[in-house]
């Protein structure tokens, strides 16, 4: 079993920074795609920014240029650095781990990230 924790949420100005973290714990064996999706009120769910086949990087538009997604070398801990942020950024933020070998997939509860115009 995989557990992941999101911290870093906040309320922030529009134009401000956040930085999100992901903490990944248990059976991480082998491969797998982490990445960072948010569900703002009344939407659905969306990719934000993800690593797949752990090295590539893939970012929706909406973030191209402001937000980047990183992870340390033990690849157990990701983050989302939020840069030039805007009101429609707000919305639940969710950490995702898919295990390549069995595709299993993990989600974390989710930090909330306001951002005031």
């Amino acid at each position: 079993q995989v557990q992941l924790v999101e911290s870093g949420g906040g309320l922030v100005r529009a134009g401000g920074s956040l930085r999100l973290s992901c903490a990944a714990s248990g059976s991480i064996i082998g491969p797998n795609d982490m990445g960072w999706y948010r569900q703002a009120p009344g939407k659905q769910r969306e990719l934000v920014a993800t690593f797949t086949r752990e090295f590539t990087t893939n970012y929706a538009d909406s973030v191209k240029g402001r937000f980047t997604i990183s992870r340390d070398n033990a690849k157990t801990t990701m983050y989302l650095q939020m840069n030039s942020l805007k009101p429609e950024d707000t919305a639940v933020y969710y950490c995702k781990l898919q295990d390549l070998a069995t595709l299993a997939t993990y989600w974390g509860q989710g930090t909330q990230v306001t951002v005031s115009s």
